[in-house]
Order: C-alpha cells, then structure tokens, then sequence
C-alpha cells in the first residue's frame, strides 16, 4: 500500500461509565493503576493508531474531559449524556468522526492492559477479508461473559449469558468487547441497532446480525485472557496494579536491571531504567523518573518526576521529588529531599538535607542538615551553589543567595548575603561561656524537682 493509499485508524474510547461498584465519587475511569488513570492505559495501548482520538464521557464529564485533556490535549470529546448503552455511547461520536474515512477500533477506559500487538493483529485480519473484528478470549471461567459462537475464525453471533443454552454457556471463546471496523460501516450499524431487550439498552454486540444481514464479514481474533481485565471494583483495581507490577518488574529484569526484591520494588507506567542499574529493596518510583545505567536507588527511598544520572547513588530512605536532576556520580543520602534542583557531577548530599529550587555544580559537598530556604510564604526563590564548594552542617541557606566556586560556609550558619568565590562565609553568633552558670542552673532546676516530689 502506497503513502498516497493509505487510510488512518480511529479510535473510540468508551469511558461514560459511572462505575458503582467501585463504591467511590471519583468516576472510574480516574482510578489509578501504577500512577496513571485507568484511561490512560487504554490510550497508551492505541498510541500506535495514526486517526484521530475521541473519548466519549457521561459520568464525571467534566474531570474526565479535564483529565483526558492533560494526557492528551488533541483528544475529541464526546459526551454521552444519558447511558444507554454501548451502541448508543459509539452514535455520539459521529460528528467527531465526521468524513473521517479509514478505520475506528472502539476499546474500554476501564480495560487497561490491551495490548499494541492485538491491536496490530486486528488490524492484519481486518486487511485480509473482515469487515469487522470482534477481539475474543478464552475464559478460565466464562461466567456471566457474552460467549462467541463461530465457525473457524468468522463470527456468526454473540450470545449473552442469560440467553444462551446450556450447550452455548459451556462455550468458553468470550467477548472483550473491543473492536475494528470501517469507520462508516461502524457509525451506520450502531445507529441501527435498537433496544428491544430487558434493559432497553442499545448494545454494540447487535451489530454482528446486522452486519450478517448486509452480507458483510465479521471475523475473531483472540489474546490472552489477562489482556481484557476489566476494572468494575476495588479489587478488580488491586489486581491490576499487581498485573502491572508484575509484568514492569519481570520486563525490567529482562533488560538487565537488577532487582534485589523485585516484589517489594513498585515501577510507576513511565518509569525508564537504564541497564546495570541496581534497585534495592522497598523502592516505589511515582510518574515521570528517569534513572540512567550504572545508578543505585537504595532502599526505602521514593522518587517522582527525576531524573537520576549514571553512576549516581539514591538514598537508603531519600526522597527525589518532581523537578530533581541528579547528574552522573552524585551522591544523594539517607533522609535527604530534592525538589525542583539541579546536582551537578560527583557532588554529594549525604544526610538530613533539604535542598529544593536550587542549582549546584559539580564535586560540591553539602554538610548534614543543611536546608535551602527557599519559601518566603508567597514566592519560591533560587539559590545558586557553584563548583567545589563546601557547605558546612546545619547551614541555613535563605534564598535568594548564591555561593561562588571554590566557596566556604561554616557550620551552623545562616547564609543571607552572597559568597563570593573563594570566600569563607561565618555566619552566626560569637559564643560566650559564663562561667560556673551550668552548674548553678542544675542545681536550682534539681531543688525545684526534689521538691515537687516531696509536695
């Protein structure tokens, strides 16, 4: 097929869905799965289709547009005001889907874990003689599932639970409910379909009669069953959040990561991990990290939206927040948080630090304790540390400030001015001892003791 012939695949993803028995305000499709909402995965898994995106949305309109907007914002909006029905939910598409021409695959916001290569594969089947392609499963248990009644891989009909027999209810090839067809013929069979059922709904399954009335073709093809988990409870969530973990950690493995306990290790669904690095135990990575080869994350230690050098060391019990880029060999310890900061090569923050809106340059050692105060109560401020510098323990920086290369602060200092390069900055009060004062001070604090006891 040529450039000039080729024709683009659309995408309808059905998210309108309330989602009662998730037992929550927030609409189900919001929940979260390794860090991202369940829709989220369903547009990842179509990124490959070249068409445009449309969501259709009911329930929670307004935060599930919102949502969908920040993930992507070309998305087209659908609404679906009243629910009824799947049929009903693809008609409202068709003004986005006007003269769009190719292809629509129609996948589930709640269904996250529909793989690109299904996809691919739907799309190769419909390329040879289909005129639509219903994805099926075979079901360890077929439960309450629509069985799939064909011969070979044509489709001839969807039967529905309550209506099948008993020789039907033993079938196990089930329906996930995802699709491919021509856009056209997709829009034009929904719109046909009615609501002569119990429910009165209109239901996407009824367009396989119709097609089979034209004369057209509707074939299967299958996945594993784990690809069409679908998400209706909290439980249903929870094992999909085990499914997903599961699988980043067996892929991280493969890449040549390595995992000291893999099941204690929690990957975010963008998480990027460069090979020979190594993550110890209790490590959860949220959205937007970044770790490069050779870097350690060490116990405990929690990071999100950073990026961690080559060679660099994380942690135990460290906390990287968004905006925190650590450059190669740098060292970040136990109870130390970065936030919105810049580490430059070799430089080392190895305990009980805070350092945020901040830029450090290379082989720079930050003391114990010390904070970048960079928060006036209304407005953030920068604070600018260069090369080779030496912050002394407890140093409090108060930003706006910077320290110049080759620069000194003393222990216990609050640094409010700028520290040339080279300079020592001394910055905190002479010490006085009194003499004998200690001692009088126990003294009369060990009278009033004695006393309060003897009351």
């Amino acid at each position: 097929m040529t450039m000039a012939e080729h024709m683009p695949t659309h995408l309808i993803l059905l998210a309108a869905g309330e989602g009662t028995r998730m037992q929550s305000d927030l609409p189900k499709v919001l929940h979260e799965v390794a860090g991202a909402p369940l829709f989220q995965h369903a547009l990842q898994s179509a990124a490959s289709l070249d068409g445009r995106r449309v969501i259709v949305v009911g329930h929670g309109a307004e935060e599930v547009t919102r949502a969908a907007k920040l993930v992507d914002p070309d998305i087209l909006i659908a609404e679906q005001t009243e629910q009824l029905g799947t049929a009903h939910a693809v008609v409202q598409t068709a003004s986005a889907l006007d003269g769009a021409g190719g292809d629509t695959a129609i996948l589930f916001g709640d269904t996250p874990f529909i793989k690109p290569d299904t996809l691919e594969k739907m799309s190769a089947m419909r390329g040879q003689d289909a005129d639509i392609v219903f994805l099926g499963f075979e079901a360890r248990d077929p439960g309450r599932y629509g069985r799939l009644i064909t011969d070979g891989d044509t489709l001839l009909r969807i039967v529905e639970f309550k209506d099948a027999t008993e020789e039907e209810r033993a079938i196990t090839l089930c329906n996930s409910g995802v699709i491919l067809a021509d856009t056209e013929t997709l829009l034009r069979l929904s719109a046909a379909v009615g609501n002569d059922n119990a429910a009165g709904e209109y239901y996407l399954t009824d367009i396989v009669q119709l097609a089979a009335t034209e004369g057209l073709v509707t074939k299967v093809v299958t996945c594993p069953e784990a690809e069409t988990l679908g998400i209706n409870t909290r439980s249903d969530l929870a094992e999909a959040e085990r499914v997903f973990q599961e699988s980043a950690r067996a892929k991280a493995l493969d890449n040549g990561i390595t995992l000291q306990a893999a099941d204690t290790v929690y990957f975010s669904f963008d998480t990027e991990v460069g090979r020979d690095a190594t993550i110890e135990p209790y490590v959860v990575f949220g959205p937007g990290v970044t770790v490069e080869s050779g870097a350690r994350i060490r116990a405990f230690s929690h990071l999100e939206g950073a990026h961690v050098g080559s060679d660099a060391v994380v942690g135990p019990y460290a906390r990287l927040r968004p905006g925190a880029e650590l450059s190669n060999a740098t060292r970040v310890g136990n109870f130390v948080e970065i936030k919105n900061a810049r580490i430059g090569d070799g430089t080392k923050v190895n305990h009980l630090s805070y350092v945020g809106d901040a830029t450090i340059g290379e082989r720079t050692n930050i003391g114990a304790g010390v904070i970048t105060c960079n928060y006036d109560g209304v407005f953030k401020h920068q604070t600018e540390i260069g090369n080779d510098v030496f912050i002394g323990s407890n140093t409090m920086l108060v930003a706006p400030v910077s320290v110049g290369d080759e620069a000194m602060t003393a222990t216990g200092g609050v640094i409010t001015k700028d520290v040339p390069p080279g300079d020592l900055a001394l910055a905190r009060a002479p010490q006085v001892n009194k003499t004998g004062l200690a001692r009088k001070l126990f003294q009369r604090l060990r009278a009033a003791k004695a006393a309060k006891k003897g009351g």
